[in-house]
């Protein structure tokens, strides 16, 4: 199955001008799909053991959406007592508006709006996430945005997407059509499906991009997961 990408033809999440009700639906929408689908369960999986450490952590979520992911482990990280302070970024004001809004009583999380494929502050963070974003992106922003992950981590970084193939799409043509029916929602995942990375096509790019000593696995409801430990081989020389 060859992957379908044309800048062309976007998203309509990706080319919202306001904050509207119908993409407010959608971003509910793709909350209830990442807990329901294992987008959330597969995040904690990797950062649960660092929550549970206890200590002081910097989190850098590039791409954050609605939000959601930083809001989950926010609620991780108080159940474990760890302090946790989220830098979440998005290109687009309208997701970010609508994610602000969803994130009140998250103090933890601070939004910025910004080209996740250029943002830096100066400073390195203990774990940079990157969730459901390449997919958005051709081969060659998706390999510069893997390597800004690389870049701003001191500790760990996690990236997670959709893995393609005939089956999932298939399976998010029949939730679309049964479930989320909402015709953002709709349209968006059924893209998206064409758009994502095989999981060859995944490893490819991660090793473009410079990472090493990674680990790439794949997931529940066709996600995979790329994984590097920048200070665990640090710790171990």
């Amino acid at each position: 199955m060859i992957r379908r990408f044309e800048e062309s033809h976007p998203e309509w999440m990706d080319v919202a001008e306001q904050a509207t009700p119908e993409l407010e639906a959608d971003l509910v929408n793709l909350e209830s799909l990442n807990r329901r689908f294992g987008a959330h369960r597969l995040v904690l999986d990797y950062l649960g053991p660092l929550l549970e450490r206890r200590q002081p952590l910097r989190l850098l979520d590039l791409g954050t959406g609605a939000g959601d992911i930083p809001r989950a482990l926010v609620q991780r990280a108080r159940e474990v007592g760890c302090p946790l302070a989220v830098t979440a970024v998005d290109r687009q004001q309208p997701t970010l508006q609508i994610a602000e809004k969803f994130s009140h009583g998250f103090p933890e999380i601070r939004y910025v709006r910004a080209d996740f494929l250029n943002f830096a502050e100066g400073s390195l963070y203990d774990v940079v996430l990157c969730n459901l974003v390449l997919h958005h992106l051709d081969e060659s922003d998706a390999i510069r945005l893997l390597r800004r992950c690389r870049e701003l981590t001191r500790g760990a970084a996690l990236v997670t997407d959709l893995r393609r193939s005939r089956l999932a799409q298939a399976g998010i043509f029949a939730v679309t059509g049964l479930i989320y029916r909402d015709a953002m929602t709709k349209h968006d995942a059924r893209l998206s499906a064409e758009r994502a990375f095989s999981f060859p096509e995944l490893r490819k790019l991660a090793i473009a991009a410079g990472w090493w000593g990674f680990r790439h696995r794949r997931a529940p409801f066709f996600r995979q997961a790329l994984w590097m430990d920048v200070s665990a081989r640090h710790r171990g020389r």
